[in-house]
């Protein structure tokens, strides 16, 4: 007996993970409140149980081996259990959360018509909390994301289900409901993502360039990663993995409204801001210098008309009031048309934009100079040297300029614009 009890006491010692810890859930087992039973994933980085704040109850998930308590997830955000009388289990085909009374307050609300297997519920080593079968997935917490985006976790569209992750932030530091600000994929054009606060727009990532975002030339530097950006028939979407597992990263969105890719290492013990957009609110902030402008950070003032361009309301330009933006000094005339070349740009916000990926720099510059409506056109991808072609015909919102990393936008002008006028003492005006 003696024995049996030593090899025992061993295996909890050298096999703490295979003793303690469970990742996976039956239809016959259950999470509740009052036992305090967590899953925990292979490799013990995430856990999932119950946590309290304000009085309240959630299911959610965190790091679990992290000395400050980060949330990643939580199902019941807007429908919290009011006492510690709380069960997770598997019901029928769901998940299911159930407060008092026996009453669910959270589901995956899933309906399979031909039950072909025994459910279970699994805590994947990613953090993808998944209800399968031996089917495969018929559930998973990545495609339901809160305020958190994890490494191999997808933002944008599921085009075959039409499904849409995107983040909202908590409304407060200890409050999990969701809050005033979104992260989302606009599609209509190139895809771009949007900060919003109750649907109005903070900032604008930039569109997507084949590289990176143009708004986000910081995203690139990272050694430790490599992120990608998928858009075919079946899906428009952000992605980033991990090329070091002792690196922790995340992408968030706080309750203040600051977009934030943050770093854990185990030198540091605490989370690192890695870039925060807004990066710079004198120039992030949606457009912040009106239509037909650009913002600089090495300019004072940071708002300039773009060459050609003069400002719509004088006496309140002069006042640093930009929103009411630029507007020609000469109209078009649709012949003697050339461009002006603005180097290192954010292009501008592409929802009324013309995309054609099949043409050429060359093509695009001879197709806009062919449309009387053209405003401006770019490179739509500018991998190996860039391919693809997006031509503006109206006003240009929301630009900014970089010291490097930036995108080259050419604007049309009239004739008399694209020759550079000096003052009295020679400098150049426009």
């Amino acid at each position: 007996t003696f024995s049996y009890l030593l090899v025992f006491v061993v295996m909890i010692l050298f096999h703490p993970a295979l003793s303690i810890y469970i990742n996976t859930l039956s239809s016959t087992e259950s999470l509740t409140i009052s036992s305090n039973r967590t899953l925990v994933s292979p490799g013990s980085i995430f856990e999932l149980g119950f946590f309290r704040t304000n009085s309240r109850w959630y299911l959610g998930m965190w790091y679990k081996e992290l000395s400050e308590r980060t949330y990643v997830w939580v199902a019941n955000r807007d429908n919290p259990i009011s006492n510690s009388i709380g069960t997770l289990k598997i019901s029928g085909n769901n998940l299911v959360l159930l407060g008092h009374s026996n009453k669910s307050v959270w589901s995956t609300n899933l309906t399979r018509e031909n039950e072909r297997s025994p459910v279970v519920a699994e805590l994947l080593a990613n953090g993808n909390f998944v209800m399968r079968d031996s089917s495969g997935f018929l559930w998973q917490s990545f495609d339901f994301p809160t305020d958190t985006l994890l490494p191999e976790m997808k933002l944008g569209y599921d085009l075959k289900t039409r499904l849409n992750r995107f983040l909202v932030s908590w409304r407060s530091l200890n409050d999990p409901s969701s809050g005033n600000f979104s992260y989302r994929l606009e599609t209509r054009r190139l895809p771009e993502f949007y900060l919003s606060k109750r649907d109005v727009p903070v900032h604008r990532s930039g569109p997507w360039n084949g590289i990176r975002f143009s708004g986000i030339p910081e995203d690139e530097k990272l050694s430790y990663m490599v992120y990608n950006f998928t858009e075919n028939s079946e899906e428009a979407a952000y992605t980033f993995l991990m090329t070091n597992n002792n690196i922790y990263s995340r992408l968030t969105i706080s309750s203040d409204g600051s977009f934030q890719r943050l770093t854990w290492t185990p030198s540091s013990g605490a989370w690192n801001v890695f870039w925060s957009s807004p990066v710079n609110p004198e120039c992030d902030l949606y457009m912040i210098c009106g239509p037909d402008a650009y913002c600089d950070v090495n300019t004072s003032p940071s708002c300039i008309c773009i060459q050609g361009f003069n400002p719509k309301d004088l006496p309140q330009w002069d006042l640093r009031d930009w929103t009411s933006g630029c507007i020609r000094r000469t109209r078009l005339s649709c012949r003697g048309d050339g461009f002006t070349r603005m180097k290192n740009m954010k292009l501008p916000e592409t929802t009324m934009a013309i995309v054609d990926r099949s043409i050429g720099i060359k093509e695009c510059k001879k197709r806009c100079l062919s449309d009387c409506n053209c405003t401006a056109f770019a490179n739509a991808d500018i991998r190996n040297g860039g391919t693809g072609c997006v031509i503006w015909t109206g006003q240009l919102d929301d630009i900014r300029n970089y010291g490097t990393d930036g995108q080259d936008l050419y604007v049309r002008l009239a004739a008399a614009d694209l020759v550079k006028r000096r003052n009295a003492n020679g400098k150049i005006i426009s």
